[in-house]
């Protein structure tokens, strides 16, 4: 029997936090985090992450993984999930999935293999990109047309670092990535997975995304970034290039307003928030849209 799961996932201050947690005191559950920037330490202002009084008692798992300066990757995120859920499970609770990173949510709904993953050509990977850079992006594009079609259609010449993984697939593999993500996609989740995505007015959400940024800023961002900088997390960790902290770092550089930076905060935030609901409404099968203030009703399949 499939093991049962829950998925609120949806755009960034929808408010996949709040009813994540009302609905795990009402069923019994404990939430899973599904959010590629609350597994950091000390990120605490600029990821939303939710304080021990909003938890209200629920147990969260995946957030405060890892150090701003350490990997985390998707592969990573499935790994810890699919544990989470079987110690949520073997409890007698429901793990209830929480986030706004689909790709990390999708992955883990289609058990997304990540074996090729683990021996990257290094060597080969740089020989593409100073083929790259010497000859344009075009001609590496065109090698990718020998050998993987499919893929030479759906990638553009300029997302070089998609065309050199895709080369560097075929080379380790022999197979071609295009075939390999279809393969995937069509692949049966392992789990019984209920998914609501909540949705609202998009002038409200962006008008809570705006008030959202107003409140970080009240409660210490600007604090909080300036002290990882401190601690020796520079501004080029993956970490540091998510949003809340790669618009406040040119601020204290000298290099940006105050109110400028506010102001390209909100502005990525609610674009990014777009371009979120956009990827759920096409990537989560037989996802549910709710309104963020209706009450979620579970059914049994």
């Amino acid at each position: 029997m499939k093991e049962k799961i829950i998925v609120i996932a949806g755009p960034t201050a929808s408010g996949k936090t709040d009813k994540a947690i009302e609905l795990a005191l009402k069923i019994n559950g404990e939430v899973i985090s599904a959010d590629s920037m609350q597994v950091y330490k000390y990120m605490d202002i600029g990821t939303a992450k939710p304080s021990e009084d909003e938890l209200l008692g629920v147990k969260h798992y995946l957030i405060d993984e890892v150090y701003p300066d350490e990997d985390f990757s998707v592969a990573h995120f499935c790994e810890l999930a699919k544990n989470a859920i079987k110690e949520i499970t073997e409890k007698g609770k429901t793990p209830i999935i929480a986030g706004g990173t689909g790709f990390y949510i999708n992955a883990l709904l289609k058990d997304t293999d990540f074996s090729d993953d683990n021996e990257k050509d290094t060597e080969y990977r740089e020989e593409l990109s100073i083929l790259a850079k010497t000859n344009g992006n075009e001609y590496v594009h065109n090698m990718l047309k020998e050998v993987d079609f499919g893929s030479y259609e759906k990638i553009h010449p300029n997302n070089i670092k998609r065309v050199i993984r895709a080369l560097e697939f075929y080379k380790q593999t022999g197979q071609k990535i295009s075939v390999h993500n279809l393969e995937e996609k069509s692949k049966k989740s392992p789990y019984d997975a209920e998914i609501f995505i909540l949705d609202m007015d998009r002038a409200k959400l962006y008008e809570r995304i705006n008030e959202r940024v107003d409140i970080m800023m009240k409660k210490g961002l600007i604090e909080e970034v300036e002290n990882l900088l401190k601690m020796g997390y520079n501004e080029t960790l993956t970490s540091m290039q998510g949003l809340g902290y790669k618009e406040i770092v040119p601020f204290l550089k000298g290099e940006w307003t105050k109110d400028f930076a506010i102001e390209i905060l909100k502005r990525d935030t609610r674009r990014f928030a777009k371009r979120q609901l956009t990827w759920f409404r096409h990537q989560i099968d037989e996802g549910v849209l709710v309104d963020r203030n209706e009450q979620i009703q579970l059914f049994t399949r």
